[in-house]
């Protein structure tokens, strides 16, 4: 991945007011996206009663899960 030139808040400030084009300061690789999901009330009735038991959120524990699942995968295929 390329290396995204370093500035100062300040500068950054400046660059934004100016309507300067941002992305080389910028590393998209973390940004988030949002999607819709479709699934069944039971589904959603299932995830509330166990985001309740751990005491986080919903939209918490799909995203753990989801990251959970998506390591355990990557690792399956980098031992084969």
């Amino acid at each position: 991945m390329e290396s995204k030139s370093r500035i100062t808040a300040e500068e950054f400030d400046r660059k934004f007011s100016a309507g300067e084009d941002l992305s080389p300061h910028i590393d998209w690789s973390n940004a988030i996206k949002r999607v819709s999901l479709d699934l069944p009330v039971w589904v959603i009735q299932e995830l509330d009663k166990e985001a309740d038991r751990r005491g986080i959120a919903r939209q918490s524990l799909i995203k753990t899960w989801i990251v959970d699942r998506l390591d355990a995968t990557r690792r399956q295929h980098q031992a084969i």
